[in-house]
Parts: structure tokens; sequence; C-alpha cells
């Protein structure tokens, strides 16, 4: 249930905070004291459209936060952990509307969209009056709460694992014979595609290993002869190595006649062999790195050709050759072998659709005997809602050809308001007043069933008084007898019968040229009062005070 409702700067609202208990609550006060504010902040808080004129003159931004008190197996809880939103048990929704008509929105303080918000509201609060736009005078709905009043969820699953598995099968079966016709158109050039590729037999990332040898090889046909020059004087006749190995010898035999004299010039000379002879190793291992066979570098270039010009000619890189000769040899099996295939699906199509036509009419059948029953619900509570000549129906129309996940039928709640006139859909043929008290009659005969937990009902009593409106008031508290009701109403019959009452009127600002809307918790001789002005207007007779105390006292005694 709807548990608490923060308002900041909204319209003619500076700071309420309010708390909602379950059962029936009450709101009521004179025309224009802002009711309707009230409801245009829930319904912001539910996702509503934001408007930027709501904020209230002078200020930036307004805020509604919106605590919910619902029980841990609520379908809400569900959607948020698949939507990746933290919970503990916790709901609060909130939404800050700025004065330039941005608004953003919360989900237990993770920012949100206002959609998604739209869609968290929807399954927390339904709001009803002469207006409505939910799923009570919507049609697209009206198959939902059908099901949901014959719990006929079970039946529903299994047609729509059913419908699924059709369109699986049927989705198969047109994929498998699209690609079946064109194999058969290509055949001849699949035949001859895979021969070639396959004679190929191209690996994947060849393409630039071949063209890395290629470029390697010709680097190394350019600089072999240089190589091999170099190589020639370290190693050739001509080479200083042993000439300068000589005269070490020789020069090494005169130390001894002079000591310390050429020490110095043979450990140079020791440096420079040791050197020439670490380039000359060098240079021997260059030249093996860079020998290579002519053939070689010809068979890499004849491959690498051969790859591109397969490339050019199917318009794929040398990378995505390999997947189109999986694909060819694919199809190719599909031809040959697609017949056996086709036979399988074709049986595998027919007994899936069998099966959900067989489920489909049973579930067909089934919301035919739950809609009679809805019917005579409905049809109990009219009279005392002045009602008494009217008819309520379900139009069912079933098209075993218009199969869907839904089933085959199309589900709509039509009404005849008079005698002799045509029936028709409810949104279309009923009058504010009559709609609104059909609404009632539907909630009532559906009690707690495709209902959200807290159900707030806007003036739904306009335009009716004495026994009609003491009718609404005692439904309204038997809805309440499973759900959490909220409802703005001018009626007193229906404000007697709530366990809470809430005032809203406006008073001045002190010390400020404005007004400010408030509401104040009303019990006892406060609750008298009120219920009495509403029966008599501005002037409160001691009689009006009177019919208060009776209506008040006759709650607990009503039918």
């Amino acid at each position: 249930m709807l548990a608490s409702l923060s308002i900041r700067d909204i319209v003619l609202i500076d700071r309420l905070d309010l708390e909602f208990g379950d059962g029936m609550t009450v709101l009521t006060g004179e025309t224009g004291a802002g009711k309707s504010i009230l409801l245009d902040s829930l319904s912001l808080a539910l996702g509503g459209r934001g408007d930027g004129s709501l904020v209230r003159a002078g200020q930036k931004q307004g805020q509604i936060v919106a605590m919910f008190d619902i029980a841990p197996s609520h379908p809400v809880f569900a959607f948020l952990e698949e939507q990746g939103l933290d919970h503990d048990g916790d709901l609060i929704l909130r939404r800050v509307q700025n004065a330039d008509g941005r608004t953003r929105a919360y989900v237990n303080d993770q920012p949100v969209s206002a959609g998604m918000l739209r869609r968290v509201g929807e399954g927390l609060v339904e709001i009803h009056g002469q207006h409505d736009d939910r799923a009570l005078v919507d049609a697209s709905e009206h198959r939902v709460l059908l099901d949901a009043f014959g719990s006929l969820q079970s039946e529903l699953e299994g047609v729509r694992k059913r419908y699924k598995a059709w369109r699986k099968a049927e989705h198969d079966l047109a994929t498998l014979e699209k690609t079946i016709e064109e194999a058969r158109k290509e055949a001849d050039y699949l035949t001859a595609s895979v021969e070639e590729l396959g004679s190929f037999n191209p690996i994947e990332g060849e393409e630039e290993e071949l063209a890395a040898k290629r470029t390697t090889m010709m680097q190394s046909e350019k600089i072999a002869t240089d190589l091999n020059e170099a190589y020639e004087v370290l190693d050739g006749n001509g080479s200083p190595i042993p000439s300068l190995a000589s005269m070490m010898r020789r020069l090494e035999r005169k130390t001894e006649q002079m000591p310390g004299l050429l020490e110095p010039t043979l450990s140079h000379l020791t440096i420079a062999l040791n050197e020439l002879e670490d380039a000359r190793s060098s240079l021997e291992e260059a030249q093996r790195q860079t020998d290579f066979d002519p053939r070689e570098l010809e068979q890499i270039e004849e491959r690498l050709f051969a790859l591109r010009a397969l490339c050019r000619k199917h318009k794929v890189t040398g990378d995505e050759l390999v997947g189109l000769l999986d694909r060819m040899r694919s199809e190719l099996d599909a031809l040959d072998h697609g017949e056996e295939r086709l036979v399988a699906l074709h049986a595998a199509a027919s007994e899936t659709k069998a099966s959900y036509d067989k489920a489909a009419e049973s579930l067909s059948r089934k919301r035919a005997k739950v809609a009679k029953d809805l019917i005579k619900k409905v049809m109990v509570e009219l009279p005392s809602l002045k009602l008494e000549t009217a008819q309520f129906l379900v139009n069912q129309t079933s098209d075993a050809e218009a199969r869907s996940e839904e089933g085959i039928d199309q589900i709509e709640f039509w009404v005849q308001t008079n005698p002799g006139t045509h029936p028709g859909p409810m949104m279309k043929v009923a009058s504010g007043g009559e709609l609104s008290r059909f609404l009632l009659a539907l909630k009532v005969a559906m009690a707690d069933k495709g209902s959200a937990p807290t159900l707030v009902f806007d003036e739904i009593d306009t335009g009716v008084g004495g026994a009609v409106a003491d009718a609404i008031g005692r439904r309204l508290a038997r809805l309440a007898e499973n759900v959490q009701v909220l409802s703005v109403t001018h009626a007193p019959q229906v404000a007697s019968r709530a366990n809470a009452h809430m005032r809203i009127a406006k008073n001045a600002v002190k010390g400020e040229d404005r007004v400010a809307t408030g509401v104040t918790v009303i019990d006892g001789d406060h609750r008298e009062e009120e219920i009495a002005r509403m029966l008599a207007g501005e002037v409160i007779s001691d009689e009006a005070r009177a019919a208060a105390r009776h209506l008040i006292s006759g709650k607990t005694t009503g039918a």
C-alpha cells in the first residue's frame, strides 16, 4: 500500500507530508482547495507526464516522494531485479520536476527513466475517475482483467509457451525453405566454388603470414650481395685477421727486450682482433638468416596472389574465405539433405500448431464461462448504483486463425445503458457518471483480483447523491477490505464510511500575500463538523450535525 507521500513546492503546496494506512481513506474539501494537486503530485511520482507549471511560483523545482509498503512477493520486486535495481524490501519512488519542464526520476534513490518509473507505478496504484484512462476503460487490458478474474494465468502461460514453440517451428521451416531455394538457384556456382575453395584450402590468418614472409625474403635478397662482400673482406684471402695475428705474435716476442713498451699496443690489437672475429661471426649468422631458396619465394608469391584473387572474386577478405567455404558447404548440404529435414520441420510445425490450437480453444471456452460469471457479479452491483436498467456485457470475439500469445480471443467490456439502445464499448456508450459507476461495479466484482494494492477514486460520486452515493460508499468500503482505497469525494455518504479522513484546505501564508494548500487528519468532532459541512454547505446547522453523526454511526451497520 501507499505508506506516505511527501510533496515539496508543487503549485500551492509548500511542504506536505502525509501518512496513509490500510482500509479506506477519504480526502475532502471545498472546490479549489487543492485536491487535484494531490492527485497530480501522486501521478507525477508514479511516472506521469511532467509539467513545469506544476512547480510553485518562484521556485526552481518541486519534488514528490511516495513510499510504499508492499509484500515481498509483489511482482514489482522481480521487475526491479530484472532491471538491475537494488532493493531491500523497500520501495520509494521520487520525482523531481524542474520549472523548465525537465524531470528526474528515481527508484530507491537510483536514477531511472520516466518510462521505467511509470511501469513500476502501474503495478502499485490505479487512479480511477470520470476521465480514467487506465485498465478498466482501456480495451486492450480487458482480456488481462478477465483472465485475472477467472484465475486463468496458468492456462494462458501454457498457450504462450505453445505459441512460441509453434512460431519457432514455423521460423525454422521458413528459414530452411529459403536456404534450399537459394541453394537450388546457385547449385552449379556453389559446387564449383566449394571445389575451388576446398582445393585451395584457405587458412585463417594466412594472407598476413604470407605477405610478411614475402616482404622478408624480398628484403633479404636485396642485402645478400652486400653481406657476402662484407664477409669476404673479413674471411677471404684479403682478410686482415691473419696479418694482425701474425704481427701480434712478433711483437709479443719483443716484449722481453723492452718491458712495458709494447703492452698497450698489444692490448689494443687483442681487442681489435676479438671485435673483428665477432663481426665475422655476426656476418656469418646474417648470411644464414637471409639464405633462402628462390623457389620458396616463388611458391609463397603464387599462393598469396591466388588467395587475393579468390578474395576479389568472392568479395571477401582473406580471413573470411574460411567462413565462406563453410557456409557454401552448409548450403550444399542443405540442398543435398534438405528434403529430409523439410519433412521433419513440417511435422514439427504441424504438431506445435495443433498443440497451440487445442490449448487456445480450451482457454477460449474457459474465458466464455468466466465472462458469464463476471457479468453476473457486475449486474448484481448495478441496481444500487442507479443503473438498474443497464446491462454489462463481455464482448468476446474468437478467431481460430488469429493466433497470438494471448490466444484467439478479443475481449472488450461493453454496456447497454438503457433498454432498446444498442450495446457498445463501455468508454463510448457510458456517460461520465455512468462510466464511474460501471467502473466501481467492476472493481467490486473483481475484488482483489487483477488489482493494484492501492486504488485511488477521484470524485466518482460526482452527480449522484442520496442512496446512490451511499451505495458507492458501501462498495468502496468493501473494496477496502482487500486493498487500500483512497477516495477524493464531495459525498458525505462516502466520507462517512472511511477508516481515515483528511481535510484539504487553502490557508493564508503568514507574512506573505499568498495561500498554500494544507491537509489535516481529522476525527471525532472535527470529522463530524466536516461531514456536516458537506451536507449543509457554508452554514452548518444542528440538523446537519445530527445527520453527520447518524452517517458516521451508520458506517458499521450499512450493507
